[in-house]
């Protein structure tokens, strides 16, 4: 029997732990039994959850001394230092063989034990920047649903949670059987981790002297970067180096994301064809844009507005 035993703190966010507690503590009917899931905590006692009431733990941190799987659901505030005693525990579960996974800010927590140095790892799209300025050494994945190494695992938002913990039960008994808690949950029986988390498209801003604004409502026709240069009097390098400087990209580069982020919002909002919005966002053809935007966006335009649509 596999154990499961997930890290508990106030205040403890509901969902996140019910997302793990539902694919390891059942079991579809008629299938065998492969996981027992526990919870613990650094004191023992009544924890107080984001849903306004306590839950009673009464399990302390020598739980993880026999778990096979150490589950940090969420960690608030996500800045909050790692205890000593837990980070201890979390580094002695790992050093014995046990896999750790995270979901949504759970991934600040296991920062703090150094685990993730130099390894790819994710969380909310809402606070993928902030787990990388704190920890510059981890190789923050800002557009995926869930990162597996192996013995260490995050995910983003809550319902990635789910994500990743069907695709371990995958790993440890087989498509067949993580199909069946899918089927059992009423879940999709596979999202790859790859899958975008569909973050809302960034404002297009106003910096550069109004040049944004002014290209993001030209998007239809062919801009280029030389146009872009003139409309500023400057050369098409000291445009590069300014749009480094002040957005991390290139000109071109800013240029496809705007199309795609107007594309995505004219798939929300509207009903229009694939061919009219290729063509309102400067992409040309719906085979242009279907390639550039599976390849930005991880789904194909039709796939996005079926989840997305506005009605």
């Amino acid at each position: 029997m596999h154990r499961v035993v997930a890290v508990v703190r106030p205040v403890q966010s509901i969902f996140e732990l019910a997302c793990a507690s539902e694919v390891f503590s059942r079991e579809p009917p008629g299938t065998q039994r492969y996981y027992e899931f526990e919870v613990c905590t650094e004191t023992p006692g009544s924890i107080p959850t984001t849903a306004g009431y306590d839950m009673s733990v009464t399990r302390d941190l020598s739980a993880l001394t026999s778990a096979d799987t150490v589950l940090i659901p969420g960690w608030q505030p996500k800045n909050a230092p790692l205890p000593g005693e837990l980070r201890r525990a979390l580094l002695a579960a790992h050093s014995r063989g046990a896999r750790l996974i995270t979901i949504c800010s759970g991934a600040f927590a296991l920062a703090q034990t150094g685990l993730l140095d130099g390894r790819p790892a994710t969380t909310h799209w809402a606070a993928t920047a902030e787990l990388a300025a704190a920890f510059p050494q981890v190789r923050v994945e800002p557009d995926v649903l869930y990162v597996d190494n192996g013995d260490v695992a995050t995910s983003a938002g809550a319902g990635a949670g789910i994500d990743l913990c069907l695709h371990l039960v995958r790993r440890d008994h087989g498509a067949a059987h993580a199909a069946l808690v899918a089927r059992h949950l009423v879940m999709p029986p596979h999202r790859e981790g790859g899958q975008a988390q569909y973050a809302p498209p960034a404002p297009p801003g106003d910096a550069l002297d109004g040049l944004l604004t002014w290209a993001g409502e030209r998007l239809g026709g062919t801009l280029s970067v030389t146009e872009l240069a003139d409309r500023l009097s400057i050369s098409p390098r000291t445009l590069a180096r300014r749009f480094t400087e002040q957005l991390g990209m290139s000109p071109g580069a800013w240029l496809l994301s705007r199309r795609i982020a107007e594309a995505r919002t004219l798939l929300e909002t509207t009903d229009l064809p694939v061919e009219a919005i290729a063509t309102r966002v400067g992409l040309v053809s719906p085979v242009n844009l279907r390639r550039r935007f599976r390849a930005q966006v991880g789904t194909t335009p039709g796939a996005y507005r079926r989840a997305f649509r506005m009605r």
